[in-house]
């Protein structure tokens, strides 16, 4: 699991994170909600260790992200699977090299045929088996999302992070998303983190919620719960998102 206590963390005089507390469990999928500037992106950033914090610490499966080397760290890094807000493709490399990337990246020697392979699988997971060739400029944005996760999935982790997965997407393509998320979770048995403002994509995908509010976690509960509160500060988020 993912334990976090007391992080903080600020940038000059901008506090933000101011105490977090918040347990990740294995196998669940998690949404952090929460205005934008709240702090969501810096504390996957933690998470996963591209930031470390002023005070507090950050846990996976029992150790701590602030006192690993860099062998540990990209090692822990190696359980993890990514999907950014903008796929963050190379419009240089076709699907299946972006695809590919991370294997390549992680020092493991693969023969062409088994890279072929494991693209090939993942792909199909996402439903764009045979877009191997094809650069990025001739997909969609959904199909380019689809081929994010992909790559994401090309290590086989065991905790995928999702930043803003349905964002810019028309609704039934966000909702295709959502749908993917969600069997992607069952199918894999993995831990899912979602950063999302789309609280149509909270209700589908999370067991858990947690919102971000004035640098802390302000809510954690679940769909059903948030919903159904009568917190000013959640009343007005879900209003101003819906």
């Amino acid at each position: 699991m993912i334990e976090i206590r007391k992080l903080h963390k600020s940038f000059g005089d901008n506090k933000v994170l101011q105490g977090v507390n918040l347990d990740i469990d294995t196998g669940e999928t998690i949404v952090i909600i929460g205005r934008s500037g709240c702090g969501k992106s810096v504390l996957i950033k933690h998470i996963v260790g591209l930031l470390y914090p002023d005070d507090g610490y950050v846990k996976v499966e029992g150790q701590r992200v602030d006192e690993m080397d860099m062998k540990e760290l990209y090692k822990m890094r190696g359980k993890f699977g990514f999907l950014f807000q903008g796929s963050a493709l190379f419009d240089s490399m076709t699907v299946g090299e972006n695809v590919s990337l991370p294997l390549a990246e992680s020092g493991k020697r693969f023969t062409l045929a088994e890279l072929d392979k494991k693209v090939s699988e993942k792909l199909d997971m996402v439903g764009m088996a045979g877009f191997q060739k094809l650069k990025p400029a001739e997909l969609s944005g959904g199909m380019k999302k689809r081929v994010g996760l992909a790559r994401a999935l090309i290590t086989d982790p065991d905790y995928i992070f999702y930043d803003e997965p349905t964002t810019g997407l028309d609704p039934i393509m966000s909702d295709s998303i959502d749908d993917l998320i969600k069997e992607l979770t069952d199918r894999l048995n993995v831990t899912s983190v979602v950063v999302t403002h789309d609280m149509y994509s909270v209700k589908k995908v999370a067991n858990q919620v947690a919102m971000m509010h004035d640098g802390k976690i302000h809510f954690s509960g679940t769909p059903a719960e948030l919903v159904s509160s009568n917190d000013p500060t959640i009343k007005e988020f879900i209003q101003r998102t819906e």
